[in-house]
């Protein structure tokens, strides 16, 4: 569905929510965006019957309760308007860790570029009684990056539209360019992945956001391909193939803590200051973001570069927290 007929339709639920009369089709289309035409020409008068029509089959499959009467009974043309008692939520119960998870939720992805979908989210719980304050959980901070890329290529799956990007591989000196219908962004052992149709191969691909170093163009028309429905994030599993965990890293946990981090241990040494773990690693970046997530109680030792990524992720979290501490200051 594209994103125009997605925002007639929403105005249309909002128009026969907000009505407890029957409101006819000329009615609607003076009040609605997107029904504009002129009643006097049988063209465009046809055309906005055919689009009126398809909406109306749309919201019922949706499940929308829409009702058909007549404001009087001197009216003798069908009204519709949507009946309240059957669209209504049911109340909405949440406990204060499950608001707190919510809040959560909402800066994390406010912080990945779908800050409207966060607050429409929110606007909407709101509206069922439940009021969730994404600034009261600020002891307990997400902190998630993104690719540039993520934005225009979620929007694209949004509207089913083409894009093409430069992509670049280890195997190659230069990028290539690549032309994708999209299917959906994934995220997949920390790393985010677009998979869908590749138009000059003819094939299923997935691409690593990080890898894309130029921006993402659109090219098409929108709602052109109907992306099947696939296990995303299987595609991209098996893609990926298996992980070599060449890498070898040491690090040192406080006793009893970081019970997560001692499974994968293939080694562990006891000591006065806390007990020394060897692990295994594929990709000291990732290796990296797992850890950060003990705090305090896991410390890298070796490798350099493995220590290296944990100051860096250290101190994106020290900066996201900066502004509270100057708010409390």
């Amino acid at each position: 569905m594209s994103r125009t007929r997605t925002e007639r339709l929403v105005n249309l639920v909002i128009c026969l929510l907000a009505t407890r009369r029957f409101l006819t089709a000329e009615q609607i289309a003076a009040i609605v965006p997107g029904y504009e035409h002129d009643p006097n020409d049988e063209r465009d008068h046809e055309a906005f019957q055919r689009k009126f029509e398809r909406d109306k089959s749309e919201l019922r499959e949706l499940g929308v309760p829409l009702e058909m009467g007549t404001a009087s009974i001197f009216d003798n043309e069908q009204g519709y308007r949507i009946a309240r008692r059957e669209y209504a939520l049911p109340d909405i119960p949440l406990a204060p860790d499950e608001a707190a998870a919510v809040g959560i939720a909402a800066r994390l992805w406010q912080q990945t570029g779908l800050a409207a979908a966060a607050s429409s989210g929110l606007a909407k719980l709101r509206a069922g009684g439940i009021d969730v304050d994404p600034h009261a959980t600020l002891g307990v901070e997400a902190v998630v990056t993104v690719d540039p890329a993520f934005e225009p290529l979620t929007a694209a799956v949004r509207d089913r539209q083409a894009v093409t990007f430069s992509y670049e591989v280890p195997e190659r000196d230069s990028a290539g360019v690549r032309r994708l219908q999209p299917w959906g962004v994934v995220c997949w052992r920390g790393r985010w992945y677009v998979v869908g149709h590749d138009l000059d191969r003819d094939a299923e691909r997935c691409f690593r956001l990080s890898r894309i170093v130029s921006g993402v163009r659109r090219i098409g028309r929108r709602g052109a391909y109907e992306p099947p429905k696939v296990d995303l994030i299987g595609r991209v599993a098996r893609s990926s193939g298996p992980v070599e965990r060449t890498g070898r890293a040491t690090v040192l946990i406080r006793p009893g803590k970081a019970a997560g981090v001692r499974r994968w241990a293939e080694r562990c040494v006891s000591g006065p200051d806390g007990d020394r773990l060897t692990l295994s690693y594929a990709d000291a970046d990732q290796f990296a973001a797992w850890l950060v997530g003990y705090g305090a109680d896991v410390v890298v030792l070796d490798p350099p570069e493995v220590r290296e990524h944990m100051v860096r992720r250290l101190r994106a979290v020290a900066a996201a927290y900066e502004p509270v501490e100057k708010v409390l200051a």
